[in-house]
């Protein structure tokens, strides 16, 4: 019953392997075959290196333990022995605390000791001044090669290890202590010493110290069959080898090998003396080395034989099949790329019979493969009206008389529709070198030619665009008189030369480079980054062309022509009636500046008739005073001459007065200069302040201590400030201020709007304000709300400020929702030159 369930569950996988293998091809089915074999090999491989690899691990794992447990026992040994020792060492160090031991009975005990344990050196008696009160040593311990005893009593550890045990009142092992010797051999001694503390009713009365000698204990302590399975060595806590054997890892080659690896080694602490002596133990090598696993080494190598061979056998049926897979894929690939072109292919042989057409032929066409292959002409893809002509293209073609730029024909499809296409035409050479026949090639250039046609139109049609422009259009190349394209107007201008385009772009301020001698030259402007070039911005400039009596607005721009050169296109408008505009716009501006000042000062004529009127009444009543005590002789030479002094300084301000206006409203030029701000506000100030004190308003004036300097007409300026001081004061009259709410104030600040550094004037007065709809107006041209007013006052304040790149704004100024006044402010960009006031 089991082996029938297997049997059908291994039926259904069998039938899918075979039906997979019948789909693969023979070279996947060849590298199948040798996957099986090749697998084994490797499967076979692996195992053997796998047991190798096991047994040395249990061998390693066996090592380890025997060294472990064999240190473990030495350890044991050596702490017994050491114990041992130390309780003699005590009941000596007793007896001499109990005096009961004189220096010579001390001496023969410890020779006792000495020789019942070799590995003891020496035995001292340091009393407590630490004086050295008996020493026996071994005979094999060389006093005169090591120098005075005292030597030991000095070292550093010798001493720390004499205090402690002083101080615990215990028998104390010191760290190892090396001392070389002070003769010219250069030995040295390593030995640990034990401090045996003597004391008698609690008072210290020194130590018995025990030298023992490394060497002496690693060679006394450990037992023999220790020492002769392992490397056993004594250390220190830094694992510096004192006394003992140690194996030395392996290098080169033998470190890299995985069979091979180094001494396996286990460190315990002798716990008697403490972590700065340890006992260690490394295993000597017993696994098999290079040479001796000839086993692994065999299986190997008769591995690798079996697979070079399999291999060979693999790639001399891959060879074998190469040529027939080498074929199938170059028939393949050659079909599909017939097959994929979108050019027609079409063969005859040399008596113009069809032998082939490919697929893009007969889809061109409309007619198949079996339809035309065999045909003899007229063919059935011919228009029946052309029959002629192609009848005398195809005698040429089989006389040999063809052109390698091919040529244009008609075709008809199988479903009467025609197009255009161009057929190439070369011979067919067969292998021997014999020709055959004729191999064409068709293209559809239906689309090619509505395209070209299409572009032809367009180009008609921009070129219509261009020749109607009212503008001067030519394209000449960078740095030649040569004329590329010049429409109506340009050649209406200047002709058909290229002077006149050279001119503009003289007069517009970018020189060309010379012309070349020889005009099929290299460009001079070859190899420089025209890109950058044909992205620059356009360049706008006014120019005067004598010749026609004309303004011409020139705009150039550099791009790419048609054939690559660097080119430069240059587009001239007349603007001869603009600009006549402009100046006659210009000369109405500048009347209306001067009218503004004439009108502001006939404005100002009964203030400034008022204030001329105190020094002329002052020049008057000191005449007449002079002249009266002249008659009576009652004037001295002194007082007449103070007399005359003020007469010349009230006719000094008045002139002054009449020289200030002179200057205001004297029609000039305008004249933009760098210009300091005070003498702008101090000539404005002093204008203006005749026209606030008769009306009784008081001006606080605020300038910044430190302001750049402004690019403007001072006049301009000082007129638009005399005009908002003077609707201030106009403005606090029409209020009916009292006479203490009655003031102006004028405040010039440096500030930064919209980026810039701006110069920023504001004129605040008392008056009652403005509604919204009137400080929406307020500044157009003719909008006034006096009863006798213009209405151009403002408008043209707010023209001079802009034509200057200013702004100007209004608005009211509140406490709380009271209006408490009006502000009117302007700034102005500053010139970037600070100056002091």
């Amino acid at each position: 019953m089991f082996i029938h369930k297997i049997s059908l569950l291994i039926k259904p996988l069998t039938r899918s392997w075979v039906t997979w293998w019948k789909k693969q091809s023979p070279y996947r089915q060849d590298r199948v075959a040798l996957l099986a074999p090749m697998s084994a090999v490797v499967i076979f491989l692996l195992t053997i290196i796998s047991s190798v690899g096991y047994l040395r691990y249990e061998e390693m794992e066996r090592e380890q333990e025997s060294v472990q447990r064999d240190l473990e026992y030495a350890n044991q040994k050596m702490r017994l022995h050491l114990l041992e020792q130390q309780e003699q060492m005590m009941k000596l160090a007793s007896d001499v605390s109990n005096d009961k031991l004189s220096v010579m009975d001390f001496d023969d005990q410890s020779t006792d000791l000495i020789k019942r344990y070799p590995e003891i050196s020496a035995v001292s008696w340091v009393d407590e001044y630490r004086r050295l009160r008996s020493r026996a040593a071994s005979s094999s311990f060389d006093l005169l090669r090591l120098g005075h005893q005292a030597a030991w009593l000095d070292h550093p550890e010798t001493e720390d290890t004499y205090l402690l045990a002083k101080e615990l009142r215990q028998a104390i092992f010191s760290p190892p202590i090396t001392i070389k010797a002070q003769d010219k051999m250069g030995l040295a001694d390593t030995q640990v010493q034990l401090h045996i503390p003597m004391t008698s009713n609690n008072h210290f009365k020194g130590v018995v110290m025990v030298e023992y000698s490394i060497d002496g204990l690693l060679r006394f302590s450990i037992p023999p069959e220790i020492t002769s399975r392992h490397a056993v060595a004594l250390v220190d806590g830094k694992n510096t080898l004192l006394a003992g054997q140690s194996i030395k890892p392996r290098s080169g080659l033998w470190e890299m090998s995985p069979w091979e690896s180094n001494a396996y080694e286990f460190i315990v602490p002798i716990s008697t003396i403490g972590n700065s002596l340890q006992l260690r133990a490394q295993a000597y090598r017993t696994s098999q080395v290079l040479i001796g696993s000839g086993l692994f080494w065999l299986v190997l190598i008769l591995s690798g034989m079996t697979t070079w061979m399999l291999i060979g056998t693999w790639r001399h049926t891959r060879r074998r099949l190469q040529a027939q897979q080498a074929l199938t894929t170059e028939t393949n690939f050659r079909r599909a790329m017939e097959n994929s072109i979108l050019t027609g292919m079409r063969a005859m042989d040399m008596n113009g019979r069809i032998t082939y057409v490919n697929a893009a032929f007969s889809q061109m066409t409309g007619w198949s493969e079996a339809e035309l292959v065999g045909s003899n002409s007229p063919f059935p893809y011919w228009p029946d009206e052309d029959r002629e002509m192609l009848n005398t293209k195809l005698s040429d073609q089989l006389n040999g008389r063809t052109t390698v730029s091919g040529f244009q024909i008609r075709v008809k499809r199988k479903n009467g529709s025609i197009f255009d296409a161009r057929l190439y035409v070369s011979p067919l050479i067969d292998a021997v070198g014999q020709q055959t026949g004729w191999m064409t090639s068709m293209t559809d250039i239906t689309e090619p030619n509505k395209i070209r046609e299409q572009l032809s139109a367009s180009h008609e049609r921009f070129t219509s665009v261009l020749e109607a422009l009212d503008a001067s259009v030519s394209v000449s190349p960078l740095g030649s008189s040569e004329l590329l394209f010049a429409n109506k107007l340009y050649r209406q201008w200047f002709g058909n030369k290229g002077h006149g385009h050279l001119e503009l772009i003289t007069q517009a301020g970018s020189l060309p480079l010379h012309a070349s001698q020889n005009m099929d030259s290299v460009d001079d402007m070859v190899g420089m980054p025209t890109y950058n070039l044909t992205q620059a911005q356009t360049e706008n400039a006014e120019v005067y062309v004598a010749e026609l009596h004309k303004w011409l607005e020139v705009r150039t721009r550099y791009f790419n022509w048609v054939d690559g050169r660097l080119a430069q296109m240059v587009i001239s408008t007349d603007i001869t009636a603009r600009r006549l505009a402009q100046e006659q716009s210009a000369l109405q501006a500048e009347r209306a500046q001067t009218a503004s000042r004439l009108i502001t000062m006939g404005e100002m004529a009964s203030s400034v008739a008022h204030e001329l009127n105190q020094p002329l009444t002052a020049i008057a009543n000191y005449c007449n005073g002079m002249l009266t005590r002249l008659q009576g002789n009652q004037i001295s030479e002194e007082e007449l001459k103070i007399a005359l002094e003020k007469t010349s300084r009230q006719a000094q301000r008045a002139g002054q007065i009449i020289q200030r206006i002179r200057s205001f409203v004297k029609r000039s030029e305008t004249n933009r200069v760098n210009s300091s701000i005070a003498p702008i506000v101090a000539e404005a100030v002093e204008l203006a302040d005749i026209e606030l004190r008769r009306r009784q308003v008081k001006l606080s004036l605020f300038v910044s201590e430190r302001l750049d300097k402004l690019h403007v007409d001072p006049i301009l300026i000082e007129q638009v400030l005399i005009n908002l001081l003077r609707n201030a004061a106009e403005a606090i009259e029409f209020a009916q201020r009292p006479i203490d709410q009655r003031h102006v104030e004028l405040q010039v600040v440096p500030k930064t709007i919209e980026g810039q550094d701006v110069v920023e004037f504001s004129v605040s007065d008392t008056g009652p304000g403005m509604k919204a709809e009137v400080i929406e107006r307020v500044f157009e041209a003719f909008y006034t709300t006096k009863n006798d007013g213009m209405g151009i006052g403002l408008n043209l304040c707010r023209t001079i400020i802009e034509s200057h790149h200013g702004r100007m704004t209004a608005e009211n100024t509140y406490n709380g929702k009271m209006i408490i006044g009006c502000r009117f402010s302007f700034w102005l960009p500053a010139s970037k030159t600070l100056i002091p006031l």
